[in-house]
Order: structure tokens, then C-alpha cells, then sequence
């Protein structure tokens, strides 16, 4: 570890490796600037001292770990080419208003027929397909015994926790895949409580927080919502918007969601904090307590991004759903207000700006899949080809997979909504 005394330390200075305070506890990710605020907080803690296992790099190399295509002078020139890439039609992301629904499969039609894709690639009696449905059904007994009164443990949580980062473990790109699927249609809070989760460790790993860390950022994920056992169905259930006093009686769930956590679990008090925190916003009009920035537990502030991700993607009662794409777009326009940044940034690197299972056009019109991304080059994922550059569908015996970062002849030139690219080929 290398120790850098706080009054050497300056304002945009930048480390190849995540920056800490006393107790491995996080201050900035890698490649992520050293703000004022940062700096003010150190001063405020009579904190003498940070550590890295890094070293300092010039700030031109945050924009190239951002997205390779982005050819700026500096950091800030290239997250703003970013968002402004990202984020053309979206100037005030309102997470409540969603494109129309996709589709759980599209129809291809060519001169050999039509064929069906699922947008995931979701095979029923796959390994993988199995595991992320075990988790969910498990994590839907946990929240069953809770709303029946029964006896629950907070070590079955913990076990679907350690199963959880197994299982991304062994299928990472595959389990993603999963949550723009949208295939599961029943145990929506389980479903969702594991999606999040799911983003959750990815974003944690990529930030590159200790691994205690991370298993109470999942485990804080898979509770986050839990208190919305304790409100009426119909809230949570209903279609179309909701009332003044509604919206109210939703913001009083993660204060529910803690009374679960310390009164009937007994689970850790930092669970117990993220979960509590995941709907506070940097800028501090989120709630229950309206706190700002840094003063969010990190978790809390991962958990808010993959959160949100989830919930537009995802089909509720009261809202559609939208592409991966226009999701990503939303997040990156948030420009500090919701979201920590630095959180923005690790969590596009590692879903993309086109997410693992969203269907795309390439420059010379073939349809493809992303099934892997590249964290280093979001905008250059591995791509399963669906439609050939002829306009022939491209059948399960005919698989065609493409590394954009290795054949630059090609490259996505727009995110395609399935339910709009079925009605045309219908």
C-alpha cells in the first residue's frame, strides 16, 4: 500500500487503483478524479493520510478506460461526449414516463423463413436458466415467510447471497442476459430483488471493493425492497399513478424494509444501513433522511443505480418497460442528481452502452445480439449475429458470433426495440 499524506493530495488528481481511508474504507474508485469535496471531507475527519495500492496516472487515461472511441484531451471532455452520446433525447430523465413493452421474442423473416429469437437467448432446461430461477424461488420463500409470520433466519439470506455470487461466477455475461429477458412473469419482488442484486455485485466488483464489502451489498440488495411486504397490494399492484398520499405511504418502505432487517432478521447493522439508504439521492432530495454525496453508504449508492436499471427494464403493473439501450441513456443523463457519478461510470463499463441481450444494427444493416461486453470498450461488445448484411435470418445451427474490438469494419449504429423490429418483419 502506498501512503499519501492528505495535505499532498490535490483536486483531479487520479490513481490507477481504488483510494482508501482508515479501515479500507473506499474514498474514490480507480481512474475516478479526487474531487474538492473528497478533499474537504479528509480535512472535516482529520483524516492525515489515504492509502492506494495504485499509482498517480495522468487524468487523459480515465477517458480511455471510459470508452475507447471517445477521443477527448482530458477525463471530463470524454464523460461529456459520453453523456452527450448517450443522452441526446433525454435532457430530464423522468423515470416514470417508458417506452412501449418489448416483446419476450422477435420474428426474423427471410427468404428461409421466419424465425423466433428470444431477446435473451433463455434456455428453459440450461444449467444457468436453472440456477437463476433457483435463486429467485428461494429468495420468494424467504419473502413468503416473512409476510406469513413465519420464523426467518437471516442465514437464509445469506445463503442465497453465497449462491448468488456463485453462480455469477460461473456465468456472468449469461446471467445478465437473464434480466433483459424478462421471461420469469410470476414473483416479481423476488425477481427483482435478485436482478439488483446481480447488478449490484458486478458494479461492487467493478469498483473493486472488498469482498466483505460486496457480500453486504448483495445481501442489502436482495432486502432493499422487502418492506413492500408491509404495504397494500393496492399500491403496489395498481395501474396508472399514483395519488400524493400513495406516493407517500411507497417512500415509507425502506423504513419498513429496516424494521425487517434488525427487528425479525437480526441481520447486520451495514445490511441493515444500505438497505435503509438505496432510495437517498447524491444531491440530497432523496429520503428517508435527505443525505448528500458521500455521506450515503457506497452500497446504498450501488444498489440506487442497479435499482433503477432493473426497474426499467422490467415490466411492473404500473409502468412499461424499455430497452437496455434507452435505460443506459436514462442513467447516464442523470448528470449528479440521482446517481453518484463514479457509480454511473463502473456500472456502464461493466453492462455496456448496449446491455448483454439487447438486439442492434450494424453499420452494414445485419441484425445481431449482444452476448459479451467489454469493459474497457462499452461501445464494441461480442455480438451473436441474427440477420445477416443480405437480410437471411441466421438459424441455431448457423451461429455467427463477431468481437467488435477486433473486426473494426464493424460497428452498432442503433439499438432496436423487438416489439417495433416484429411489427416490421411481420
Amino acid at each position: 500500500m502506498n501512503l499519501i499524506n492528505t495535505s499532498d493530495i490535490q483536486s483531479g488528481m487520479v490513481f490507477s487503483e481504488p483510494v482508501y481511508t482508515e479501515g479500507k474504507n473506499l474514498l474514490v474508485p480507480a481512474l475516478v478524479p479526487i474531487r474538492q469535496k473528497d478533499i474537504d471531507f479528509l480535512t472535516s475527519m482529520d483524516i492525515k493520510a489515504v492509502k492506494t495500492e495504485g499509482i498517480q496516472v495522468e487524468i487523459e487515461a480515465q477517458a480511455e478506460e471510459i470508452i475507447e472511441e471517445v477521443e477527448k484531451t482530458d477525463a471530463i471532455h470524454a464523460l461529456e461526449a459520453l453523456e452527450a452520446e448517450l443522452a441526446n433525447m433525454l435532457d430530464q430523465p423522468d423515470f416514470d414516463s417508458f417506452a412501449e413493452i418489448p416483446q419476450d421474442e422477435i420474428v426474423i423473416t427471410s427468404k428461409k423463413g421466419a424465425i423466433r429469437f428470444s431477446i435473451s437467448d433463455v434456455r428453459q432446461n440450461s444449467g444457468p436458466y436453472r440456477a437463476y430461477k433457483n435463486l429467485i424461488d428461494k429468495l420468494n420463500a424467504v419473502f413468503v415467510g416473512l409476510k406469513t409470520g413465519d420464523d426467518v433466519e437471516m442465514r437464509a439470506v445469506d445463503n442465497i447471497c453465497t449462491l448468488l455470487l456463485q453462480d455469477l461466477h460461473d456465468n456472468p455475461d449469461t446471467f445478465v442476459g437473464f434480466i433483459l429477458g424478462g421471461e420469469i412473469t410470476s414473483q416479481e419482488l423476488a425477481k427483482s430483488s435478485i436482478n439488483t442484486a446481480i447488478l449490484s455485485a458486478k458494479t461492487a466488483q467493478e469498483l473493486k471493493l472488498p469482498n466483505h464489502k460486496i457480500l453486504n451489498i448483495v445481501s442489502g440488495a436482495l432486502l432493499h425492497d422487502v418492506g413492500m411486504l408491509r404495504l397494500s397490494k393496492g399500491i403496489t399492484e395498481k395501474k396508472g399513478g399514483l395519488s400524493d398520499a400513495e406516493l407517500e405511504q411507497i417512500k415509507s418502505h425502506p423504513i419498513h424494509t429496516s424494521k425487517i432487517i434488525t427487528k425479525e432478521l437480526y441481520g447486520p447493522r451495514e445490511v441493515n444501513l444500505i438497505a435503509l439508504q438505496h432510495h437517498e439521492r447524491w444531491d440530497g432530495q432523496g429520503y428517508p433522511d435527505k443525505l448528500v454525496g458521500q455521506a450515503i453508504d457506497i452500497g446504498a449508492r450501488i444498489i440506487s443505480v442497479a435499482d433503477a436499471f432493473e426497474a426499467m427494464v422490467s415490466k411492473k403493473s404500473y409502468r412499461n418497460s424499455m430497452i437496455g439501450y434507452q435505460a443506459i441513456k436514462n442513467l447516464m443523463a442523470d448528470n449528479g442528481r440521482r446517481f453518484d457519478p463514479a457509480v454511473i461510470i463502473a456500472f456502464t463499463k461493466i453492462m455496456g452502452i448496449y446491455p448483454i441481450g439487447s438486439i442492434v444494427r450494424l453499420n452494414d444493416t445485419s441484425i445481431a445480439r449482444v452476448v459479451s461486453i467489454h469493459t474497457d470498450a462499452p461501445m464494441r461488445p461480442v455480438i451473436q449475429l441474427l440477420m445477416d448484411k443480405n437480410g437471411d435470418a441466421l438459424g441455431s445451427g448457423n451461429v455467427v458470433s463477431v468481437n467488435l474490438l477486433a473486426d473494426r469494419t464493424l460497428f452498432i449504429k442503433e439499438a432496436i426495440d423487438p416489439a417495433e423490429f416484429t411489427e416490421q418483419n411481420a
